[in-house]
């Protein structure tokens, strides 16, 4: 499907251990996927593997998009193609200024230049849409930033870039229910703002930020490094009631998991 994230029999080692062990996923662009599971079953370790962190190792399988292996491309070439990443713990930069990282990764990953006056009128716009203090520009990149002030900074960095696909890694961690609802609408209004073209693949252990997230296409769940169970959305709200250890029982009944 070439128009899709498709992850075939995807293998990772982090530090020599195998981490992922065969994870087969489809997610088509234009839809929004939710990826749960248990702490510890990979999700993370998937994220970092399809931009391309270099400590996780590929040892065999393939993640396709527009029909390339992007595993076998670098990092800045997998954004170049429209993917981007929300980290999970994104990190402090001190002395690099917000808005001339921003600035410097739109011509990069556009490859296009612009002068600096006609990209804040952009980068302003972005903000305004998000509901994000014009004051976050000046600051340093994450610098002295609240946990949930990184997380919107990721948010402008992906409404900013406008990727194609999103890959969006546990985005909603510790933050409070008012910003589990900001990260969610601004994943609806980016999702809207595409036409309803762009793709998300959103990584969480709960169900409360896919609560908010309209339209939610399809809810996988990971175990021990392989997806073992996809369905739609009412899925999140089962795990939710029942937690993880039924599923699991179930899957070792049926011989699906070890």
């Amino acid at each position: 499907m070439s128009d899709a994230l498709e992850i075939r029999n995807l293998k990772v080692a982090v530090d020599g251990r195998e981490i992922l062990k065969g994870v087969n996923l489809i997610v088509p662009k234009g839809e929004i996927h939710a990826l749960m599971g248990p702490n510890g079953s990979g999700k993370s370790t998937l994220a970092q593997t399809l931009l391309g962190h270099p400590r996780y190792e590929v040892l065999e399988g393939e993640a396709l998009w527009k029909g390339q292996n992007i595993l076998e491309l670098s990092p800045d070439e997998r954004a170049k193609l429209g993917l981007f990443l929300a980290f999970q713990h994104p990190i402090e930069i001190p002395g690099v200024i917000l808005g001339n990282f921003l600035h410097i990764a739109y011509q990069t990953v556009k490859g296009v230049e612009i002068p600096i006056g006609q990209f804040n009128r952009i980068l302003m716009q972005k903000m305004r849409m998000l509901d994000i203090d014009p004051s976050f520009i000046g600051r340093g990149l994450n610098e002295g930033f609240s946990g949930g002030e990184r997380k919107r900074c990721e948010i402008l960095q992906m409404a900013v870039l406008e990727p194609e696909f999103s890959v969006m890694d546990e985005t909603d961690s510790g933050l409070d229910i008012d910003g589990v609802r900001i990260v969610a609408n601004a994943v609806n209004k980016l999702y809207e703002q595409s036409g309803g073209q762009m793709g998300f693949l959103i990584i969480t252990h709960y169900s409360r930020i896919l609560r908010y997230i309209q339209p939610l296409h399809k809810v996988h769940v990971m175990m021990d490094g392989q997806v073992v169970l996809s369905s739609g959305p009412e899925l999140a709200d089962e795990l939710e009631e029942k937690g993880y250890d039924w599923l699991e029982e179930k899957l070792k009944a049926e011989g699906a998991i070890a």
